[in-house]
C-alpha cells in the first residue's frame, strides 16, 4: 500500500496500556565488529529498553501493547535474528521498526522482519535510501565474502508511514519520540527518544570515543553541532549509539568538546593557509594525544575536510 505522509505535529496516538519492569545498570563493553549479530545475547538498559550490542547496537523498545525495533543489521539473516529477539521480549504482535540511517547495516536487514511489521522513516532518510540505497548496498557487497552472502538479493520496501520531522509512538507505558534535526552523519539521520525511561538512541549522532563519521559532503559538522545543542535539554538518562560502548547523557557534551577542539583548530589552521592535508596530519597527531582513548582517531582526517568545506 502507499506510505502514509505525517505532517510535523500529526501523528495517530497508539494503543496504551504500562509494562512493568526493572532498571538496569549499562554494559560498558565495546561492540563487536562482525556483521553476524549475536543471538540470545541482549542487554537491558532501562525499564522499556533493551540493546543488542553488535554492528551495529540494535535498539528494542517495549511497550505493554507494541514493540519498537530501531535499526536491522545487515541482511535478511540478522534483520530474522533480531525480529526473533523483539517477539522474545514483546508484550504484543504488534511490530514497529525505524532506522537510525540508511546505511546497509542499519536498515538492509527490513527483509528478514515479519510482513506485518510497520515501517516507519523520516522522509529525508527515505530520499537518501531512494537515491544512494543500492549504491551503498553494492559497496557494502563488496567488502567481504560473508557481507556479500548476507546482503544477497537484498530488496528494500517503501515504508508505510513516512514524516517530515518527528512522531510519536504510544507503545503502552512508553512513549517513543522519532524526530529528524537536519543532517549530520547523513543527510536522514534519526533519533528516537523513549520519554519515560529517558533513553535516548542516538544513531551515530552520540557515541563514546569514536570520532564523528562524515564519510562524505553530505556530512556536516555545523549541524550535527547544531543537533547536539538541541538534544542536549532532553537530558538523557541513558544513551544506545548505534556503535561502540553505551553510555549516559554525559556523552553528549563530552561528543560536543571533541568536536569544538577539532572545528576550532581546523579553521585556525584554514586561516594560517595550510592546505587539508596539512591541516588533516597536525589535527589528527594532536588530538591522539589529547584523547587517547578514542580508538579511531584516523577519522579526524574526514572530519577536517568537512570543517574545511562549510568554512566561508
Amino acid at each position: 500500500m502507499p506510505p502514509t505522509r505525517v505532517p510535523f505535529r500529526a501523528f495517530a496516538a497508539f494503543l496504551c496500556a504500562a509494562a512493568i519492569f526493572q532498571a538496569a545498570a549499562l554494559a560498558q563493553n565495546p561492540a563487536p565488529q562482525s556483521p553476524l549479530l549475536p543471538e540470545n545475547s541482549v542487554t537491558r538498559v532501562s525499564e522499556h529498553v533493551y540493546a543488542i550490542l553488535g554492528f551495529p547496537n540494535i535498539g528494542i523498545v517495549v511497550g505493554s501493547r507494541a514493540t519498537l525495533v530501531v535499526d536491522t543489521g545487515m541482511g535478511r539473516r540478522n534483520g530474522a535474528l533480531v525480529a526473533r529477539e523483539a517477539a522474545k521480549l514483546g508484550k504484543h504482535p504488534l511490530l514497529y521498526l525505524t532506522t537510525t540511517h540508511f546505511h546497509p547495516e542499519h536498515a538492509a536487514g527490513e527483509p528478514g522482519f515479519p510482513l506485518e511489521t510497520i515501517l516507519i522513516r523520516p522522509a529525508v532518510q527515505q530520499e537518501e535510501m531512494e537515491q544512494r540505497g543500492s549504491e551503498f548496498i553494492e559497496m557494502f557487497r563488496g567488502r567481504s565474502a560473508l557481507n556479500r552472502e548476507l546482503l544477497q538479493d537484498v530488496k528494500l520496501r517503501r515504508p508505510d508511514v513516512i514524516f517530515d520531522r518527528e512522531v510519536k509512538l504510544d507503545l503502552g507505558g512508553a512513549t517513543a519520540r522519532l524526530f529528524w534535526l537536519g543532517a549530520a552523519h547523513t543527510r536522514g539521520d534519526e533519533l528516537i527518544f523513549v520519554e519515560e525511561d529517558r533513553t535516548l538512541l542516538s544513531g551515530d549522532i552520540v557515541q563514546k570515543n569514536l570520532v564523528p563519521g562524515m564519510p562524505n559532503a553530505d556530512s556536516s559538522p555545523k549541524s550535527w553541532l547544531a543537533i547536539l545543542d538541541q538534544i542536549e535539554p532532553l537530558q538523557p538518562r541513558f544513551i544506545v549509539p548505534d556503535h561502540g560502548q553505551l553510555g549516559d547523557g554525559s556523552l553528549i557534551a563530552k561528543q560536543r568538546t571533541f568536536m569544538l577542539d577539532l572545528q576550532s583548530r581546523a579553521l585556525e589552521l584554514k586561516r594560517q593557509g595550510k592546505s587539508i592535508e596539512e591541516a588533516a596530519a597536525a589535527v589528527t597527531n594532536e588530538l591522539k594525544a589529547k584523547y587517547p582513548e578514542y580508538t579511531n582517531i584516523n577519522s579526524v582526517a574526514n572530519v577536517v575536510r568537512r570543517v574545511y568545506a562549510e568554512a566561508p
